[in-house]
């Protein structure tokens, strides 16, 4: 696999996304991945409120939350929420690199990454191309930011193991591995988190990916996402009362 990244010009409000892809990717080729900072987009979409000293960050992240946790349980300054059916910081606001604002994420996700693999596509008369839109996050009991998947679009985003064999017969029971993630970690590790300005990137070479020639259907999209009741950590995510936001 190979993981390349790209500069851009510093992107401001209301930058046109088209543009910044034309002048700052390569020429793209079949099974090429490409991969987007979910905050370029939201900054070029103005989904940014002024950080003037008036908006409380907690008030904005009830309003961007599906669910979120009272202030008592802040550590860091970090607002523990759910959105998008991910335990992510701050219900996806960010202050880094914002010049000022805080980023929320994108609109319209899903639609927004469909336009983009569409528009991708036909400007480079491909068929086989993925789009993942990236963001960073925290993982419980371990330092440091990685790589997870908002959206994508292009391929089949799990790899199912489930009623295969391991290496010694055993079928596997509930065994998947999430491509999108996997992918957008390996990416994000390459484009940082500071001021390298390298938001996009693409990754070629992938190795049993599976590409297809449409947008997500609605089956792969539920089965990204797994219910709190249902999760491995379920002891952990029920022993709290959440509170739902107007995400």
């Amino acid at each position: 696999m190979k993981i390349i990244v790209f500069k851009t010009k510093k992107v401001k409000v209301g930058d046109n996304l088209h543009k910044i892809l034309d002048n700052s990717l390569p020429k793209l080729k079949e099974k090429d991945v490409v991969v987007i900072t979910s905050k370029i987009i939201s900054i070029c979409q103005n989904r940014v409120v002024k950080n003037d000293g008036k908006t409380d960050k907690f008030d904005l992240t009830k309003k961007e939350a599906e669910f979120y946790l009272p202030k008592e349980y802040v550590n860091y300054g970090v607002y523990l929420t759910i959105k998008n059916n991910i335990l992510i910081a701050s219900g996806g606001i960010d202050e880094s690199n914002g010049n000022g604002y805080f980023v929320l994420w994108p609109r319209d996700l899903r639609a927004t990454t469909n336009e983009i693999w569409n528009y991708l596509r036909k400007k480079y008369k491909i068929n086989n191309l993925g789009v993942i839109v990236t963001d960073s996050k925290l993982t419980p009991l371990r330092k440091g930011v990685t790589g997870v998947g908002l959206s994508w679009c292009g391929f089949i985003p799990l790899r199912d193991y489930i009623g295969k064999p391991d290496i010694f017969g055993k079928n596997l029971k509930v065994t998947k591995t999430n491509i999108v993630d996997g992918l957008s970690a390996s990416a994000v590790v390459i484009m940082g988190e500071g001021s390298e300005q390298t938001p996009l990137a693409v990754i070629s070479e992938i190795l049993n990916i599976e590409f297809v020639s449409r947008t997500p259907n609605k089956e792969e999209i539920n089965d990204m996402g797994i219910s709190p009741k249902d999760d491995v950590f379920s002891a952990l995510l029920s022993s709290v009362k959440w509170i739902k936001g107007k995400g």
